[in-house]
């Protein structure tokens, strides 16, 4: 039996326009806005990089020029802080356009997700890849996307990031029909709907922002006709996949359980912010006794 191509590659699709976020996002990517003291895409380039993808290609589109800049070097600033002697905040400058080899290319017409992964096909070829949400922050203390990959070499195919949610909930995500596996955190993928009403959802497994795809997706997107809000739905494609093996499957599932941070939402934003503050070493210890002060003040007033 052939052994199974290694993933190196990352896709990070962050064409969109953060509409959600205007007007801070007029003139600023969202994916640039920051959470604590690093923007959101960074925190999702590291964990790539983490699971052992130093090749990442950023589907972008118009006024993104700032991510570019972000992962490259900034000659004035490094040399401003190396003449301070500030070793601390030069090292973290660099840090960004260290992680990993960057390539970038331009979605063009906003197609839906399903669009921005078909992309990525001159770049990744005939090899599994990952597809990397910038919405969705996983904490690097629970390591999903290494789980995801280890999953995809036993199985072959594609797996996809499953979180359960409350069943009122599903609307708001693509939603998964399972088959239970001998592995308590891998189920079998035999279906996949798009923001199905709670009536219909076939579970209560959510999809979030983690993929690893099988190179067979791109032909499967080509052909694929647009579908909920006229746009080429991942989600769709990976119908096909689940339902019809030969095309380029299986599809499975990791059950991720631990901790995730929306960034894609106003109020998630807030509490991912609150959340990663709380439990940095140097801001945790000042900011949960002011954090409790405030609450408490708010309670007693309220």
């Amino acid at each position: 039996m052939a052994s199974r191509p290694t993933i190196s590659k990352a896709v990070i699709p962050a064409a969109g326009l953060g509409t959600r976020f205007l007007p801070a996002t007029k003139a600023t990517p969202k994916e640039m806005l920051p959470v604590v003291d690093k923007p959101a895409i960074q925190y999702v380039v590291e964990e790539a990089v983490s699971a052992g993808l130093d090749d990442v290609l950023m589907i972008t589109g118009r006024n993104k020029r700032p991510l570019e800049d972000h992962f490259d070097r900034n000659y004035e600033l490094e040399s401003a802080l190396q003449k301070k002697g500030d070793a601390s905040r030069l090292a973290k400058v660099q840090e960004s356009s260290d992680l990993a080899t960057m390539h970038y290319v331009r979605q063009g017409d906003p197609k839906g997700l399903g669009h921005a992964v078909l992309c990525a096909a001159p770049h990744v070829g005939h090899e599994p890849f990952a597809v990397l949400l910038g919405d969705d922050l996983i904490d690097p203390r629970d390591p999903l996307l290494q789980r995801m990959i280890e999953v995809q070499e036993q199985h072959g195919g594609s797996v996809i990031a499953l979180m359960e949610v409350a069943p009122e909930q599903i609307h708001l995500y693509g939603c998964a029909a399972v088959e239970a596996t001998a592995e308590g955190d891998v189920v079998k993928i035999s279906g996949l709907v798009e923001k199905p009403d709670p009536a219909d959802a076939p579970s209560n497994y959510a999809i979030i922002g983690r993929y690893v795809l099988a190179p067979q997706i791109f032909g499967v997107l080509r052909e694929t006709e647009p579908g909920r809000g006229g746009e080429i739905q991942l989600t769709d494609a990976l119908q096909q996949l689940a339902t019809d093996e030969k095309l380029g499957g299986p599809v499975h599932g990791v059950v991720f359980r631990g901790r995730r941070y929306d960034t894609g939402d106003r109020g998630d934003y807030l509490r991912a912010i609150v959340r990663l503050a709380c439990e940095r070493e140097d801001l945790g210890p000042e900011f949960r006794t002011w954090l409790r002060d405030y609450v408490g003040q708010e309670l007693t007033e309220g």
